[in-house]
């Protein structure tokens, strides 16, 4: 609050001149760790980044009864892995993952329906302790070609190679 000029102050509570910042010029990205575009990374073990990539999670959970697993599977395994290719999926499409990212995962490694041995087999290979291990759950993503994941999630069964 400003004080009348006629009410005696002592000189340290007198108002200090401000300081003045000029104008910032024009920047460059020009630093070698910046990226040069607005394109990210992609490549095995990159990720795809997306928004709010941890609800795949929670969606992944309201099939935890439903899921028809055999001997060898852990259903925190196979929920954690769904979520993680749901996740990918949605973030190929720019948006957070829907309960649909999660049908298009159930759907490709047959988690809903009776599954062939082969497939058995190869799922059990895939989902083998993978909440425990980072770099496996990098390669069961990485593993599912980007065309797969863009399909429609009634057209994903069976796509997985087994």
């Amino acid at each position: 609050m400003t004080q009348p000029t006629f009410v005696p102050i002592s000189e340290a509570d007198q108002v200090r001149p401000a300081r003045h910042l000029n104008v910032p010029g024009a920047w460059t990205a020009s630093r070698p760790a910046e990226l040069g575009g607005p394109t990210a990374h992609s490549g095995r073990s990159v990720g795809t980044p997306g928004p709010d990539a941890g609800f795949a999670l929670r969606l992944a959970r309201r099939f935890e009864h439903n899921l028809k697993l055999s001997e060898g599977e852990s259903e925190h395994d196979v929920l954690l892995g769904l979520a993680l290719i749901a996740a990918r999926r949605a973030a190929l499409f720019g948006r957070a993952p829907c309960i649909y990212d999660v049908h298009f995962a159930l759907n490709l490694w047959s988690f809903l329906n009776a599954v062939p041995e082969q497939l058995r087999a190869a799922r059990r290979r895939a989902f083998s302790s993978l909440s425990h291990d980072y770099v496996a759950q990098r390669s069961l993503v990485d593993a599912i070609p980007e065309e797969t994941l863009r399909r429609k999630p009634a057209d994903a069964r069976g796509a997985v190679a087994a």
